[in-house]
């Protein structure tokens, strides 16, 4: 099962068929829970994650349950962050799962709730699955449940002012579609991130080994467009991460479509586009993100996806 989606919207619709929430910047999950306390937590790739997130799967309720929600974890602003979950995201062996637990514990937010007691409520309009959720509030442990509201500009003003993601508007009659992105949902985030797929990297000036900056592409249904470099955000425990992920990755030639400018290919090394990393940006001009500062490397998301 792959949760459904949202498309990009450019703002909160007006009038009473729509429900807005607050968007989080975290690591989202569909979260199954059976009567005696198991808990299977799967990624939008279908990836079992649960081993990731001890804290978050033993926190929650000993119920029939299949539930809708995000993994987050607070940054250093006090607002959720996804940078704050990086060193989480690829760990399975127990031991390491608890040791970031209690060094950045997580926690899960949930805003659907698609079958309960072995019932499936996926076809039933998100009002009433949200009324439902509503009611497990006292049963779902240290697992919250956020407040959906009617007036989606004056939550765009809060979260935009509250440094939050920003916001998702959801039709009350919708069903739920699992792995389709619906026009029912729409997404309006306040800063411009997206995922992007890796071709090749740049070692630091003067150095072999060291990755200072990533050459990441767009896929379009002419192959991979190049978008420009991303060096901001790549600190030394990044780029030994991202080093070990892209060494097996190498490639003899660019994997992009266009013509990589000289002054970008020179010294790079080509890998095949595989990995997808988050970057935040200041928008696209001229077919190059402008400003883009890296996020992290998306687990849950393949290139096949994007």
């Amino acid at each position: 099962m792959r949760p459904m989606l949202a498309t990009k919207g450019t703002r909160p619709p007006a009038g009473a068929a729509w429900l807005h929430e607050v968007k989080w910047d975290g690591v989202r999950a569909l979260v199954e829970a059976s009567r005696d306390g198991a808990v299977r937590m799967t990624s939008r790739n279908e990836n079992v994650i649960t081993a990731a997130w001890p804290d978050v799967a033993e926190a929650g309720a000993a119920r029939d349950l299949l539930l809708d929600g995000e993994v987050i974890a607070l940054g250093e602003r006090g607002t959720p962050d996804f940078r704050a979950l990086q060193d989480r995201i690829h760990v399975r062996r127990r031991e390491q799962a608890l040791r970031w637990a209690r060094e950045r514990p997580a926690v899960l937010m949930v805003f659907d709730v698609l079958r309960l007691d072995g019932r499936d409520l996926a076809g039933r309009p998100l009002e009433e699955r949200r009324a439902i959720l509503e009611g497990l509030r006292g049963e779902l442990g240290a697992w919250q449940v956020p407040d959906a509201h009617d007036d989606g500009a004056m939550l765009a003003e809060a979260t935009l002012a509250q440094g939050l993601e920003g916001v998702v508007s959801k039709r009350r009659d919708s069903p739920y579609r699992f792995g389709e992105r619906s026009p029912h949902w729409l997404k309006m985030p306040h800063r411009t991130r997206a995922s992007y797929v890796v071709g090749g990297w740049r070692p630091q000036e003067g150095t072999h080994d060291r990755l200072a900056a990533l050459l990441v592409g767009e896929p379009t249904p002419d192959g991979l467009a190049y978008r420009g470099r991303v060096g901001s955000g790549i600190g030394t425990t990044a780029s030994a991460r991202l080093r070990a992920l892209l060494d097996p990755l190498a490639a003899a030639s660019s994997p992009f479509a266009d013509e990589v400018p000289a002054l970008d290919a020179r010294g790079t090394r080509w890998v095949r586009p595989l990995l997808v990393v988050e970057v935040e940006t200041h928008g696209v001009g001229y077919r190059r993100l402008r400003q883009p500062s890296f996020q992290g490397v998306r687990t849950d998301v393949t290139a096949a996806d994007l």
